[in-house]
């Protein structure tokens, strides 16, 4: 991540994981900045970047709704439908800590919870990508 701190311009960042081991009862916990001119970020969970059980992904400026919360699944390469919550949970430039039980939901500050299911059903977690606007700080599976 390059970052110019007098102007809060910062470039975009990502962290992708393979082969990880994550089962039901394991518990992921991600911490960061939301970046000031955040455009959107994704935390992404599943078997590989065409099989996802969940997309986590916050937009800030989307065509449709304007500030949304977005989280779909992908099999095969192809997107499911979309969730979309327009209530603001999260804001740009705040300090942020999302923790997903899995199978369960991820959480957000103030005790949010997002709603989605595990559509297609996995049980192993072996795939993670944290992308976007977003400066991640903390990263822990428990």
């Amino acid at each position: 991540m390059v970052c110019n701190p007098e102007l809060h311009n910062c470039v975009s960042q990502q962290l992708e994981l393979k082969n990880v081991h994550i089962r039901a009862g394991d518990q992921l916990k991600v911490r960061g900045v939301i970046l000031h001119d955040a455009e959107r970020f994704e935390i992404d969970l599943g078997r590989s970047a065409d099989d996802l059980a969940l997309h986590f992904n916050p937009r800030f400026h989307d065509d449709t709704d304007g500030a949304v919360l977005v989280c779909n699944s992908k099999a095969a390469g192809c997107w499911g439908e979309e969730k979309r919550e327009i209530n603001k949970p999260l804001q740009k430039g705040t300090d942020v800590k999302v923790r997903n039980t899995f199978p369960q939901l991820p959480l957000l500050p103030g005790g949010h919870e997002v709603q989605f299911p595990n559509r297609d059903g996995m049980d192993i977690i072996s795939y993670i990508k944290i992308a976007g606007d977003f400066k991640l700080t903390s990263f822990k599976i428990c």
